[in-house]
């Protein structure tokens, strides 16, 4: 096959998501672990089928390893055969998003109703990221009034392609603008705004409402 691209990080990226080891991979998908290592650090150039029991051992598709999902929406596929949706609680909710990485704002702006993506993190509790000062959110999102907060929406959703399910957590909450005097003690939290720039301005939401939903078969 051709056109395998970056395949070695992408194995590695989903063999470490699932916090496997390479010979629990390689034992999965019936090659052996020293091949695995080589695919993993060497451009590959791996059979159809080795590809695909690599895929199924990772919990993705062929498409995806040769990065051929790269520039496409996630969930272009076709639904499980019995789909179930499933009401996740307060505590499940904040577990699956307790990692962090990307999520969306939600909110009124001044051009209509805005979403936004941005890399967080939770921190004491609340969802935390950067924005940079005189930007949509923080022009949009700021009262004028002490002690006044407007309320977003914050939505993280996972979708695995291969299993064809997922999930998505929505949090409802005030959007604080951090002071400059606390921001300093924020800096542990280790938020980095993917899109790089002079993002200074730390946002803190404070969930005051959290729900989510997951969709599996059965």
């Amino acid at each position: 096959m051709t056109g395998t691209g970056d395949l070695g990080r992408r194995i590695a990226y989903h063999r470490e998501r699932l916090g496997l080891s390479r010979e629990q991979v390689a034992g999965r998908a019936a090659m052996s672990p020293g091949y695995l290592q080589y695919l993993e650090e060497n451009p590959g150039n791996p059979s159809a089928d080795a590809l695909s029991r690599l895929a199924t051992a990772l919990g993705t598709t062929a498409e995806d390893l040769l990065g051929g999902t790269a520039d496409r929406p996630p969930g272009g596929g076709p639904a499980a055969e019995s789909p179930h949706v499933e009401v996740l609680d307060r505590e499940e909710c904040l577990r699956l998003i307790e990692p962090g990485g990307i999520g969306r704002v939600a909110f009124d702006g001044s051009h209509g109703p805005t979403v936004l993506p941005v890399n967080y993190r939770l921190h004491d509790g609340a969802i935390l990221f950067r924005t940079a000062y005189g930007g949509p959110m923080d022009r949009d999102l700021r009262t004028g009034v002490q002690g006044v907060e407007i309320v977003v929406g914050f939505e993280v959703d996972r979708i695995d392609e291969a299993q064809r399910e997922g999930w998505s957590v929505l949090v409802q909450g005030p959007f604080h603008h951090v002071p400059p005097d606390e921001a300093a003690e924020l800096s542990a939290s280790d938020v980095t705004p993917w899109v790089g720039g002079d993002r200074t301005l730390y946002i803190r939401i404070v969930p005051h409402q959290i729900t989510g939903r997951r969709i599996h078969g059965l």
